[in-house]
């Protein structure tokens, strides 16, 4: 998705080998024009999928999964990281090791939004070692509801999540794929390609 790519280069900030920073337009301030776009880019590519519900986790993931929902007009769950007066029976859960914050957590959503006739879409802002996902798809088992697809607004691909969900058989929709951040530097892979676009 060449407007992401273009963001990405433009306000993406490179914190090591491993870490991008982009909290300028999808981490902490939210472009609305973006998530707009990045929503309607992930309709089209699931449109023809029957989705019924879009399933997130809290908090990044929640502005791209808005737009889609809006977009294929579903309605939007996000899994919660923290305990709620208000979420404490029947729920489906999951852990979840989160690779920037290096710690983890316990993932919830309540059952009652998700049951064995939907088809859901995960959807979360990045995919480095696949873990959040991975949790998000275990929620979607224990609803037995069926796992459509996974939208990633940006894929590391240099690390080992998307492989790991690949191999198990799960379609995953990666809108920028960064092939490395060596020496300061995004580069992307291009059309599934190794070849590095700076």
């Amino acid at each position: 998705m060449d407007l992401l790519i273009q963001t990405i280069k433009e306000e993406g900030i490179v914190l090591s080998d491993s870490v991008l920073k982009v909290d300028s337009f999808l981490n902490h301030q939210i472009n609305p024009r973006l998530m707009y776009e990045i929503g309607k880019e992930f309709s089209n590519r699931f449109k023809e999928d029957r989705i019924t519900k879009i399933l997130t986790i809290e908090s990044s993931g929640i502005a791209p999964s808005v737009m889609t929902g809006l977009q294929l007009d579903v309605p939007v769950i996000f899994a919660r990281k923290k305990k709620s007066l208000t979420l404490v029976n029947d729920l489906l859960t999951a852990k979840v090791y989160s690779f920037t914050k290096q710690e983890s957590n316990d993932i919830s959503v309540s059952n009652k939004y998700l049951n064995e006739k939907d088809r859901v879409l995960i959807i979360d802002d990045f995919l480095a070692n696949g873990q959040a996902a991975i949790g998000l798809a275990e929620i979607v088992k224990q609803a037995n509801a069926e796992i459509a697809g996974i939208g990633i607004v940006i894929e590391k691909g240099f690390q080992n999540g998307g492989q790991l969900l690949r191999e198990q058989g799960l379609r995953v929709e990666s809108l920028a794929r960064i092939h490395s951040l060596d020496n300061g530097e995004v580069s992307f892979i291009k059309d599934g390609t190794k070849e590095a676009v700076r």
